[in-house]
């Protein structure tokens, strides 16, 4: 018999509520202070269901994307649209938020193995590790892992599997997609890797002005559109398309 509550991965809740809460309360200001989060969309996490929903976005660094994901959620859910003024709402947390993460990044030191038992679902990539390309299989059970993830809640995935701008989405996304017909929802951020080194964890910069905007979700045929159609879906929606490419540096 379990004396104590856990998630679907049997991280204890109450460990995990007062680890989320302290990370939270240390990189507040991260976002609200030494620099400055701009958020747009945020009313749309009040309308979403409480389960099977995968977030996609670009990625800037490895950790403060989701630190600041995690902030604007759960803000909103306490009521504060677009604003993490005041840190209160980090009393009332939304636990089953999970993020896939490279496993190779998040056995990378202590600090990356603690942010993990704050939600991390770690994936072994198939196409690189430690800066050599590959070619490895899926591996079955991560991917089993994220569909209990989305069973459960929430998930927050980065397609494109990198921190590099205009890298193609993977389709392994649009594959959980199809076989899991999540509503997506996605997110768009910018300036972060002005304002952090690509860890996250460092503050490069200070008084930068980040953004955050999360869009309404995709309308997505689950059962005709093709991966290839999803994945152009979701390269437009995360601004990350090879024409949106053209249009900045054009």
């Amino acid at each position: 018999m379990k004396l104590l509550k856990q998630d679907v991965f049997g991280n204890v809740l109450l460990i995990k509520r007062y680890l989320i809460r302290i990370l939270g309360i240390i990189s507040h200001r991260r976002f609200r202070g030494t620099n400055h989060l701009i958020i747009d969309g945020s009313e749309i996490i009040n309308n979403l269901p409480d389960k099977n929903v995968l977030f996609v976005s670009n990625h800037q660094t490895y950790f403060a994307d989701v630190t600041a994901m995690i902030h604007v959620f759960n803000a909103s859910l306490n009521g504060r649209w677009n604003s993490l003024k005041k840190r209160s709402y980090l009393k009332n947390i939304k636990l089953n938020i999970y993020f896939i993460a490279a496993k190779e990044t998040m056995n990378s030191g202590i600090i990356p193995k603690i942010l993990s038992y704050a939600g991390a679902i770690p994936i072994s990539r198939t196409w690189r590790e430690h800066g050599r390309d590959i070619k490895r299989k899926v591996n079955k059970e991560e991917i089993r892992n994220v569909q209990k993830a989305l069973h459960n809640g929430w998930v927050i995935t980065f397609p494109q599997g990198t921190t590099k701008p205009w890298s193609p989405i993977r389709k392994g996304t649009a594959h959980i997609i199809k076989e899991n017909k999540p509503l997506v929802v996605p997110i768009v951020i910018d300036r972060f890797r002005r304002s952090f080194d690509k860890t996250g964890l460092r503050i490069k910069k200070k008084g930068t002005k980040q953004h955050l905007k999360i869009k309404q979700p995709l309308v997505i045929d689950y059962n005709s559109e093709t991966l290839d159609s999803i994945v152009e879906k979701i390269s437009f929606a995360i601004e990350q398309h090879h024409s949106d490419e053209y249009k900045t540096t054009g």
